[in-house]
């Protein structure tokens, strides 16, 4: 009987124990301390400072909605943006998870959709990335055929895979909505209007057409496969001279008997000199110690070989590919196009005692001749039509330098 009545006694008390321990091991739900201190509050700061780029403050501001509602399925997207632009591929992936499975709402759903286009347009490592990208945006528009960010994203997605048309009709889609992203698709939609107009025929053109900035390597790849100059300067290379014809008059036996010693003669000297003289070598090709891993790799060296001026390797012998031009240098390279492809020499010279036509560009500037020399034919104008300035020292988009490169090529009359 005690027994029993120790059993009876103890048994809720273990019970009890154990219900403890598991409350006390379970994650904590935060109490709000005021009323901004909200899951839907603190996710909407957070997109605000993901604007911003502020992506450790955003994390804060994510981790505080779930802290308050461990459900909250926009707070788990929110984090996954964090971990896209962060780089973070594989944790991104994770909170998306999260945040499907804790989406309840349409609202909800699409922003995990629409944000799985973005995971999928960065982490386009993968072949089938588009295909991905497209099937989440197929997703989305079956919840709402009017979601504009949807249609913005998918945008941005075909653009990265250098499909412009398809681009520009979801940008197109993104303005007859009228709701969100109207300022960025009418953005995308006059960058994709530029690219129209340069024109690109190449892969490496219309990769380079979305550079932010030019580099020496980009600048080579231009040069090579969009302008085709190694082909352009061996036309203009000087033809060897014609072989002196025959003399077709008879020579006295006299004269033909000396020309035949003489020959003879010349034969010996020939053949000895031959002998002790070694064979010259074969040319040495230009190679820049830089670049054996690089992309453009061919394409630096073809222009290394074709020797276009201010696309030289430096005095270490290196290419720096990485290094980005400036409007002035990219000036120079045009500069000697011009020269080779007109043969007018004096074209170097022709404008150092010429008046500056622009404001930041002093007659003693390294880049002066050069870039009147391209202004005055129409192949590069100022960057700023307001104040006149030609901005010599800033960089240029890739964009902007197809379209200077489209402009040289009707200036010279070459396909």
């Amino acid at each position: 009987m005690k027994r029993e009545k120790i059993r009876t006694l103890i048994f809720p008390f273990i019970i009890c124990t154990a219900l403890l321990s598991v409350i006390s091991c379970a994650p904590k739900t935060r109490v709000a301390i005021n009323q901004l201190d909200t899951p839907g509050h603190h996710t909407f700061t957070g997109l605000k400072l993901l604007d911003q780029e502020k992506y450790s403050d955003a994390k804060r501001e994510f981790e505080m909605a779930t802290q308050l509602d461990a459900g909250y399925s926009k707070a788990y997207t929110g984090m996954a943006l964090v971990n896209i632009y962060t780089v973070k591929l594989n944790t991104a992936w994770d909170n998306l998870a999260l945040g499907l499975k804790n989406a309840q709402t349409d609202d909800e759903k699409l922003f995990v959709h629409v944000t799985k286009i973005r995971y999928h347009t960065l982490n386009n490592s993968d072949q089938k990335w588009l295909e991905s990208a497209k099937n989440q945006f197929d997703e989305a528009v079956k919840i709402d055929s009017k979601h504009a960010p949807a249609y913005y994203f998918m945008g941005l997605a075909y653009k990265e895979a250098l499909d412009f048309d398809q681009a520009g009709q979801m940008f197109t889609k993104v303005m007859q909505l009228k709701t969100d992203h109207m300022a960025d698709a009418d953005a995308q939609l006059k960058f994709l209007q530029k690219v129209q107009l340069a024109k690109p025929q190449t892969v490496a053109g219309k990769k380079i057409a979305l550079a932010e900035s030019l580099t020496r390597a980009d600048a080579a790849a231009l040069f090579m496969d969009e302008l085709k100059i190694k082909d352009l300067y061996n036309k203009q290379a000087p033809k060897a001279p014609d072989t002196p014809a025959k003399v077709t008059e008879k020579a006295p036996a006299e004269l033909k008997d000396v020309e035949k010693v003489t020959a003879e003669t010349k034969g010996t000297e020939k053949a000895q000199t031959e002998a002790s003289v070694p064979a010259p070598a074969a040319p040495v090709k230009l190679m820049a110690k830089d670049i054996a891993d690089h992309p453009y790799k061919k394409y630096i060296e073809g222009v290394l070989e074709a020797g276009v001026r201010g696309l030289e390797n430096d005095p270490n012998g290196n290419f720096n590919p990485g290094e980005v031009l400036s409007r002035g240098e990219y000036a120079i390279m045009l500069e000697d196009v011009l020269i080779k492809l007109t043969g007018e020499k004096d074209l170097a010279a022709r404008y150092v005692n010429s008046k500056s036509l622009f404001p930041d560009v002093p007659a003693d500037m390294p880049y002066f001749n050069a870039i009147i020399a391209v202004t005055s034919r129409g192949i590069m104008e100022a960057r700023n039509t307001k104040t006149g300035e030609f901005a010599p020292l800033k960089p240029l988009s890739g964009v902007e330098a197809l379209l200077i490169i489209r402009k040289l090529k009707d200036k010279l009359k070459v396909n």
